[in-house]
């Protein structure tokens, strides 16, 4: 008898680079395994998705991450995502990540170093977008000439936007107005220069927040306040074993739901850092690496019940699953499925 199948997954891909774009997947709640139920190319290399919340039929957004930039809505009742409306301009370049919150669609262009805001309307498609511009440099002549926003997403507490730089070695923080869709910047939280902050994870408690460092192959923990909007940097933690060679850039982090463990992805390494955190969640310390099963770990997400790792592996062309160990926090290859130029998983 087969395993009673519990819920869905959805891959990002790009296109450019022979994926097939959105994928929509069945997971066995018994394995974790991901089996393709269909995909969509509607849109050019849709690199990070979103979920909208739950109420009402599920909306799934993915950007276009592509120079002219793009926000897209699919519907998902089906097998295969079917394309709602058409793609929205998000009046930035090259975006690569999103979010959803109050009634918003929110994106970080990482080409312009800009956030922009979209208003979702009803139908679930997205309508015009409002921008916000980044400022500022870093010391890497190559890539820190201007701002390059690599991340957005909201705060527990649903009261602040923060938008991670890499280029400005900084982490922005917004005020969004629910009502009018309007982003106001807040603050702006330097970091070590030269770092590359890349993606931002919280801490379940809410009261700390961990940036993973692109440049570098480091941990930024901070501590992070909810009623001032204040985030401030209290040290870093490597992300990989001392004597360790070769070029490594790290791309995503994931915290377990109990905020025990930390994982990161590390593209050239091709590993997965695992780091236990202490009680406070101010300190947090490598345990091991483990490999990722493919090459160029671009994106990691757990199951909603927080029982697997899964690591969406660009270059190799696979999403690959891990069982973790819940005394050790150290995952365990389970199986994979066949993606090519995988981006991003989510689950519903």
């Amino acid at each position: 008898m087969g395993h009673k199948t519990t819920g869905r997954a959805f891959i990002g891909s790009f296109t450019s680079a022979g994926g097939r774009g959105v994928i929509a997947a069945a997971v066995d709640g018994e394995t974790g395994a991901l089996t393709e139920t269909g995909a969509s190319d509607a849109i050019a290399d849709p690199s990070y998705l979103a979920l909208a919340p739950s109420g009402g039929a599920p909306v799934l957004y993915a950007v276009s991450e592509t120079e002219e930039g793009a926000v897209a809505a699919f519907d998902i009742a089906g097998a295969a995502p079917r394309p709602l409306g058409v793609p929205a301009p998000v009046l930035g370049a090259s975006p690569t990540h999103l979010a959803v919150f109050a009634g918003s669609l929110l994106t970080a262009n990482y080409g312009s170093g800009s956030l922009s805001v979209l208003p979702v309307r009803d139908g679930g498609e997205p309508g015009a977008a409002r921008v916000v511009q980044h400022h500022g440099q870093g010391p890497d002549p190559d890539r820190q000439r201007g701002p390059h926003a690599h991340q957005v997403l909201p705060d527990p507490s649903g009261r602040w936007v923060l938008g991670v730089d890499l280029g400005t070695d900084s982490v922005h923080i917004h005020a969004l107005d629910a009502a009018s869709g309007e982003l106001t910047p807040h603050g702006e939280t330097a970091l070590r220069p030269g770092a590359g902050p890349r993606h931002l994870a919280f801490h379940p408690a809410g009261t700390h927040a961990y940036v993973l460092n692109e440049l570098e192959p480091t941990l930024t923990v901070c501590r992070w306040d909810a009623v001032a909007g204040v985030l401030e940097p209290l040290g870093e933690s490597p992300v990989l074993p001392d004597g360790t060679d070769g070029p490594c850039y790290p791309s995503e982090i994931v915290v377990s739901h109990d905020g025990r463990w930390l994982w990161a992805a590390n593209r050239g390494h091709d590993s997965i850092a695992v780091l236990s955190l202490d009680g406070t969640g101010e300190r947090a310390e490598l345990i091991t690496t483990v490999p990722c099963g493919g090459d160029w770990p671009r994106d990691l997400a757990l199951d909603p019940a927080g029982r697997r790792l899964y690591a969406a592996n660009e270059r190799s062309g696979d999403v690959t699953w891990f069982d973790i160990d819940p005394a050790t926090g150290i995952p365990r290859r389970a199986g994979s499925l066949d993606a090519p130029a995988a981006s991003c998983v989510i689950f519903c």
